[in-house]
């Protein structure tokens, strides 16, 4: 993907002003590695970011324009869409607020209608948080439910992304004591098709090879451990082996990460929240991207938060954004080259 007809149009929101966002979109396109992937669409706020922009290198490059009819493939650096007019001077920087909350909802909203429409190929989201949403009033918890929500989809999963391991999730921000409760054959099986025609379909890989993580040590050892894995997790497991899938499992949780690192499967079907994350992050802490799988859009994000603490100090990492930016870019290809468009 070396010209500009063949680079896929991504629409990346600058997530909370008040956060690191700004700061690792303008350090992900000071990258020539990023532009040579893409043409970039920032959905964001020009004063904000020109401010991120220390070295004003990034800015000035950019067409900036308040029109969303614009065409934003006809020029090879990229695009700024102005979508709110925020003072950087008197924002409260480090801490969200109701106006940076309202203007984080906006930048997702516009992604994903662009996606939808067709001006933009795929969705990269900068950081936000629940706070800032709930301070501007906003009915969504984060940006899975939001942007579900906007394109009327209801069968969707959680994926984390590297080089090395790929995480789908069954259950995800629900207590740990509530999970067995939470499994059923029916939602396992939905996941297993989520995952296996994301990753075709996204990830151009043809025939995937899928894991099933147990639920209790051992995948249960026969009933000794609990009963759900071979009552619930199994029943999943043989329905989709029926279809011709290549799927393993329910497998001992402590063994199945290892064997997908070291290459023998392609994705890990988890049964829990830190089932899945833990291991994730021990692998890719600093590289790993978050894709939400079942969209009608390519939707990917930075697997980590606002950072606060370190937002507006020029130390913020921007490793995750650009690899949330190379992965939308490898999955909208694919997705023309093996799926049925967008």
């Amino acid at each position: 993907m070396n010209t500009q007809s063949d680079r896929p149009i991504l629409g990346i929101t600058m997530g909370d002003p008040a956060g690191i966002g700004p700061e690792i979109v303008i350090k992900s396109l000071a990258d020539p590695e990023i532009t040579k992937l893409c043409t970039p669409v920032v959905l964001g706020d020009f004063e904000i970011l020109k401010k991120a922009d220390i070295d004003s290198k990034i800015i000035p490059e950019l067409v900036v324009t308040d029109d969303l009819t614009y065409d934003l493939s006809n020029l090879p650096k990229g695009f700024l869409v102005r979508l709110s007019n925020l003072n950087p001077d008197v924002t409260e920087l480090g801490t969200p607020t109701p106006e940076t909350g309202s203007a984080m909802e906006t930048y997702i909203k516009t992604g994903v209608d662009l996606a939808l429409s067709g001006a933009i190929d795929a969705l990269v989201t900068g950081p936000i948080t629940k706070t800032g949403l709930k301070l501007a009033g906003s009915s969504f918890h984060g940006h899975t439910e939001l942007i579900a929500h906007r394109t009327g989809t209801d069968n969707f999963a959680m994926m984390m992304a590297g080089p090395r391991l790929k995480v789908v999730l069954t259950t995800i921000h629900i207590p740990l004591s509530q999970v067995p409760g939470r499994l059923t054959s029916r939602e396992i099986t939905r996941i297993i098709n989520l995952t296996r025609d994301t990753l075709i379909t996204r990830f151009g890989i043809p025939n995937p090879r899928l894991a099933v993580a147990g639920l209790n040590p051992h995948a249960g050892e026969q009933g000794m451990f609990g009963n759900e894995d071979a009552d619930i997790i199994l029943p999943a497991v043989i329905k989709a082996r029926e279809k011709g899938f290549d799927i393993t499992g329910p497998l001992p949780p402590d063994t199945v990460f290892f064997n997908a690192i070291e290459g023998r499967f392609d994705a890990v079907i988890c049964m829990y929240h830190d089932q899945g994350l833990i291991p994730f992050k021990l692998v890719h802490f600093r590289d790993g991207v978050n894709t939400t799988i079942g969209l009608p859009i390519i939707r990917t994000s930075v697997d980590h938060g606002t950072a606060y603490d370190i937002a507006w100090t020029g130390i913020a990492d921007p490793t995750s954004m650009k690899e949330a930016i190379k992965m939308a870019a490898v999955q909208a290809v694919n997705q023309k080259r093996y799926g049925n468009g967008k």
